[in-house]
């Protein structure tokens, strides 16, 4: 019997539509307390991990939004931290037509997400003397994340931080890259080009530094090609997303 009562009352927080709970209980009057309690802290931990979405929809909007979201999905982890890494898709529902939105909502989750990603070593470019570059691998930060943009999403996120004026949202006629990772105790978030994109992808795909060279090749021609593979290893090794050059085989 408790075992039901409880599913009932998980029920009831969730859903509010459980008749047979309220009637096994004296009081049905103080199930709106605990669910107006429940509901109303995962409203504030949504506010706390969208804080540019709220200022961007304003209160009362983004109070519709998470109460949407609440009542279709409650919380499925043991930690509250991960509740609202789907309200990208509540705000599909509810906005249709500003993908901005959505594309807002993921930057602020992702950099939420990459400040608890795994650590990984800084790597000390004094000790790549004597590397075989033909046969070498680069590794990846484990947080870093790439996206491809259809709106000017990321104006907007840099001008709600910065209590910039914040642009009218756009579709983007080509596809803004960004890139966000983390170095040390900081999330980091920017632009990035088509060429520097399609070279993270080719990484993913196959670590190896002559690999990139040759996507890269591919892309640009010989010598455009090679000189940008040079200059993009100094800059993601300056700035942590590649973590380590490994001997491959």
């Amino acid at each position: 019997m408790l075992a039901q009562m409880q599913k009932d009352f998980r029920h009831w927080l969730l859903r509010a539509e459980n008749a047979a709970l309220a009637a096994a209980i004296d009081s049905p009057r103080g199930l709106a307390a605990y669910q107006n309690n429940y509901r109303s802290q995962l409203v504030r931990v949504l506010q706390a991990s969208y804080p540019q979405l709220l200022a961007r929809l304003g209160e009362d909007a983004f109070r519709e939004v998470a109460i949407h979201h609440v009542e279709r999905h409650p919380p499925s982890s043991w930690t509250l931290d991960a509740y609202g890494a789907d309200l990208a898709g509540t705000l599909q529902a509810m906005y249709p037509r500003h993908p901005d939105l959505r594309e807002l909502a993921w930057i602020e989750w992702t950099l939420a997400d990459v400040f608890v990603a795994a650590d990984a070593p800084v790597l000390d470019p004094g000790r790549l003397d004597g590397i075989d570059w033909d046969r070498a691998c680069l590794r990846l930060s484990p947080s870093l994340h790439l996206h491809a943009f259809a709106t000017n999403a990321i104006d907007l996120w840099s001008a709600l931080q910065d209590g910039a004026t914040v642009p009218e949202a756009q579709m983007l006629r080509t596809p803004a890259h960004a890139v966000i990772w983390r170095r040390g105790f900081a999330s980091r978030l920017r632009a990035a080009d088509a060429t520097e994109h399609v070279a993270l992808l080719s990484l993913r795909d196959d670590a190896r530094f002559s690999a990139l060279c040759d996507a890269l090749v591919e892309h640009l021609g010989e010598d455009q090609g090679i000189a940008r593979a040079g200059h993009l290893l100094a800059e993601w090794i300056a700035s942590g997303i590649v973590v380590a050059v490994e001997a491959g085989d």
